[in-house]
Formats: structure tokens, sequence, C-alpha cells
């Protein structure tokens, strides 16, 4: 059974927002998508938010672009948490939704990662099911931990071949 639901308002949406369910099944946490829009099916926005819980959802990953409204009308209507992702879709590229999205007013609280963050939308879910969860909490140490070798191991290369051969080796694809 789905513990986060990733949703968005337009399937022009999902190129970015499949980044949120990448994460989540690297981190094997299963989640549902679905297109909702908090303009257009503004009922159906309503009616998913305030079951939610009794479905055994824990987080919502919402993408929302321009104005930005499905974040803040899935959190009125549920008291789980919401996280939203602006979205660059608008002729603002998401600067517009940025703002919408962390404007929330007191009360109906929205997270909110950067323009197209998905994938760290995905991550803090993680986190907050960490909370009841060894497994992820672990998981979670092991990610960072890869992550931390990683950029060492370019960080030795870099200073072994230089900076410029580094940027070639980047640009031929090595």
């Amino acid at each position: 059974m789905a513990k986060v639901a990733i949703i968005m308002g337009s399937d022009t949406d999902l190129k970015i927002m499949a980044q949120a369910a990448s994460v989540l099944e690297d981190f094997q946490v299963p989640y549902e998508m679905r297109i909702l829009s908090a303009h257009r099916a503004l009922e159906a926005v309503e009616e998913y938010a305030r079951k939610a819980a009794s479905q055994d959802i824990k987080v919502i990953i919402a993408g929302a672009g321009g104005a930005a409204h499905l974040p803040g009308v899935l959190a009125a209507c549920t008291p789980l948490p919401v996280i939203g992702v602006p979205l660059s879709t608008s002729p603002l590229h998401g600067v517009d939704a940025l703002y919408s999205i962390v404007q929330m007013p007191r009360g109906i609280p929205v997270a909110t990662v950067a323009v197209d963050g998905a994938a760290n939308a995905a991550l803090l879910a993680v986190e907050i099911l960490a909370l009841q969860e060894e497994r992820l909490r672990a998981r979670l140490k092991e990610y960072r931990e890869d992550m931390r070798r990683g950029l060492l191991k370019k960080d030795a290369h870099l200073k072994e071949v230089g900076w410029k051969n580094y940027l070639e080796e980047k640009k031929a694809g090595t």
C-alpha cells in the first residue's frame, strides 16, 4: 500500500515529478502518482486529500507551476505533511510557483523545495517516514555516505589530473 502520494496538476509535470518516483523506488518506499488539478478538478483534489490518511498515505508531494494552488489546497484538506514542488512551467520559470508555495497562510504549512526539486521532495518524504522506520534511517545514512565517498573520489581525481583535464574528461563523457 502506498505511503507517499505524488500529485501533479497536469501530465506536462510528469517529467519532473517522475524524479520523485525514482527516488522513492530507490528507497523501496511504496507510492502512488495522480494527476489532479486544483483548478480543473477541485472536488477530486479535496476528496483525495480528505481520504489520504485513511488510505495509509503518510506524506503528499505536490508539484505545481504558475499560481501553484495544488499544494495549498491539499494542505488545507488534510493533516498530513505536504511537500510542494514549484515547477518551471511558466514564463517566470517557476519563481512564481516558488513564491506561491512558500507563502502559505499561518496554520496551513507546506514544506517547499527548490524549483523542479522533485528528487529532494522525495528525500524529504523519506526523512519524514524514517522517523518511524529504522530501515529508512539506515538507508538514508548509507545514501549520504555514498554521496560523500563519490564527492571525495571526484576531488582526488581533480587533484590528480588538474581542472582543465577534468573538464575535458567531463565534456568527453568519461
